[in-house]
């Protein structure tokens, strides 16, 4: 997605080899015709999939996860990171490391809201260890739902994630990977079919 990897190229900024912040247009303060064309995106690379249900976890994915359900017109569900009274016991739970928070929460799914009859699209804003990505998983899987794919805004290419879905048998799509960075750098990977090209830009 052209137009995101320009905005990450102009607005983001990276702070290490492994640490970009996007906070001025994706996950604090947010562009929001980018986040619906980011749901546009996923509907058009996912759409024949029959998908019924959108999922992500809380809370920069939300914004993502809603503009994907907009675009295939489907609700969508989000993990909570911890129990609200109003809660019920019936939950699907699954334990999530974050790198950024440098914690790790139970995320949990109402019962209700996910079974055997889904078909799940997961999306979230990132890909790079691939914690958050795995507790999804395993939490569609144990609802009996079918999971059709993952669907990220950026990936961290170069970190462990992508390699831990895909031993998972899940389906991955990216719409910015990122094969390397350092600070004033970003080198981003193009999918073309079943090629790969590396293009490397200041």
């Amino acid at each position: 997605m052209k137009e995101l990897e320009e905005r990450i190229r102009r607005e983001g900024a990276i702070l290490s080899e492994t640490v970009l912040k996007v906070d001025s247009f994706l996950n604090h303060q947010v562009d929001t015709e980018l986040a619906l064309a980011t749901g546009r995106e996923f509907a058009r690379v996912f759409g024949d999939e029959k998908i019924t249900k959108v999922l992500t976890i809380e809370a920069s994915g939300i914004q993502f996860a809603m503009a994907a359900g907009i675009a295939l017109g489907v609700p969508f569900v989000y993990a909570k990171k911890k129990k609200a009274v109003t809660q019920s016991d019936k939950l699907y739970v699954a334990p999530v490391h974050s790198f950024t928070r440098g914690e790790t929460y139970q995320v949990s799914v109402d019962q209700r809201y996910l079974n055997a009859g889904d078909r799940v699209l997961i999306v979230d804003d990132f890909l790079a260890t691939g914690a958050a990505l795995v507790g999804l998983v395993d939490i569609v899987r144990e609802s009996g739902a079918e999971l059709v794919g993952v669907g990220c805004i950026i990936e961290k290419s170069f970190q462990e994630g992508r390699g831990l879905l895909e031993a998972k048998g899940v389906r991955i799509h990216s719409l910015a990977r990122i094969a390397s960075m350092k600070p004033g750098e970003v080198h981003f990977i193009e999918e073309t079919g079943n090629r790969q090209l590396t293009e490397e830009r200041a």
